[in-house]
């Protein structure tokens, strides 16, 4: 973690905001879907933000993580460093967030290299662990492993196609968003001004 001294006034204030969105039940979700889909003998790291920064702030993990989804051969990162040296780190999490984004996750749910390694947005962290594992879960190729009921499937596409003829015969029909004229009628109408007679 770098060396800064405590935040006062309206950073203090925006800190303590994204602070509040940490869940710390989705954190033990995602510590136990880690740990399963990796496959090894990873140790459980104790609860809390802090801890679970440490768990995945030099890379290995969240490399290890992208690889797992991938069928043996095809891992898009090829070498795995444990090496302890702070720019070596903040690579590995770069790749990962790179080969997370070529696997499916929305550039929008990806979290910055400093998020992760400041400990200033753990919750975005969060957001791109569970896109990943939404997305594992939804394409169901066999490589991820784990309870499906922890992410929520994506929605797949159902593109629908219709003939010439199909989109002609759309064009005559009047949609009832549009509104119906039948039982419409001019009785009991008066002249624009007059008064309306309640008896």
């Amino acid at each position: 973690m770098a060396n800064r001294g405590p935040s006062y006034g309206l950073s203090r204030e925006v800190q303590e905001k994204i602070e509040q969105k940490y869940d710390v039940e989705l954190e033990s979700r995602l510590v136990n879907w880690i740990i399963v889909q990796c496959g090894e003998q990873i140790e459980h790291p104790p609860p809390g933000r802090q801890h679970f920064q440490t768990w995945l702030m030099d890379g290995t993990l969240l490399c290890k993580l992208i690889n797992s989804l991938h069928p043996k051969g095809n891992e898009p990162i090829a070498k795995i460093s444990e090496s302890k040296m702070a720019f070596k780190q903040m690579e590995q999490i770069s790749q990962f967030l790179k080969a997370a984004e070529i696997y499916g996750v929305r550039t929008t749910d990806i979290f910055q290299t400093v998020d992760l390694w400041e400990g200033k947005d753990m919750a975005a962290v969060q957001r791109t662990l569970m896109a990943l594992g939404s997305l594992a879960v939804t394409k169901d190729d066999g490589c991820y492993k784990g309870d499906p009921s922890w992410f929520h499937r994506k929605a797949q596409q159902n593109r629908r196609g219709f003939s010439e003829e199909q989109l002609r015969q759309g064009q005559n029909v009047i949609g009832l968003q549009m509104g119906s004229n039948k039982g419409a009628s001019q009785s009991g109408m008066t002249g624009y001004g007059m008064p309306r007679q309640i008896i």
